[in-house]
């Protein structure tokens, strides 16, 4: 899920930014479709996923790890997925953040800004993060000990700080993309398993 850039660029970050998503971009479209099927599966498989009521997810674009499949199959098993919507600064947000939405399938779903596509129901506000058993999170690599990139405008980083202690929040990777040296700063929201088509990796709860 592309965000926009926020503040001060960090170089170490920038630059792993950059090689990460030139790989994205080189994979192959039947390896990139291939991997979302057997992610699907791993998330699927979890023990938290399989007994929670409400899951917050992504719709995934270009060569991200695809979750087309995942929310529909979510949505298949009756629980109820949440959507992000990108919310840009005013006196209420400042800075960019993301507010939630339930899926609705396919049709609930538009083109927006950074071409994303977000859910157009009601909206139910940044805090809804908090009501999810099961969070799903996008990014571009992780170190061994939970420490997420993300695209450098911190949304996530506000939602996780939201979330409570002791919920899962999944990091959906390719396989390369985990282990490695991520640069963090103070504001920088570490997570507590990572899934690829792999398997999955836990870290615990560092939040």
């Amino acid at each position: 899920m592309p965000a926009p850039q926020q503040g001060p660029a960090n170089p170490a970050k920038s630059a792993l930014r950059d090689q990460l998503l030139a790989a994205r971009s080189r994979r192959p479209l039947a390896e990139v479709a291939e991997a979302a099927t057997q992610l699907a599966d791993r998330v699927l498989a979890l023990p938290e996923v399989r007994r929670a009521a409400t899951v917050a997810a992504y719709v995934s674009i270009g060569a991200e790890p695809g979750t087309g499949r995942l929310i529909d199959a979510l949505t298949d098993a009756g629980k109820r997925v949440l959507l992000p919507r990108l919310a840009p600064a005013d006196d209420e947000l400042p800075g960019w953040d993301l507010e939630w939405s339930v899926y609705r399938g396919p049709g609930s779903l538009a083109p927006a800004r950074f071409g994303l596509l977000e859910p157009v129901g009601p909206l139910l506000g940044v805090d809804a993060i908090g009501t999810a058993d099961v969070v799903l999170v996008p990014g571009l690599a992780v170190s061994a000990e939970g420490m997420r990139l993300g695209r450098g405008a911190a949304c996530y980083d506000r939602a996780l700080s939201r979330v409570p202690v002791g919920t899962l929040t999944c990091l959906l990777l390719y396989a390369d993309e985990v282990g490695r040296a991520v640069p963090f700063e103070a504001h920088d929201r570490p997570v507590t398993a990572v899934a690829t088509a792999d398997g999955v990796t836990r870290f615990g709860d560092r939040r």
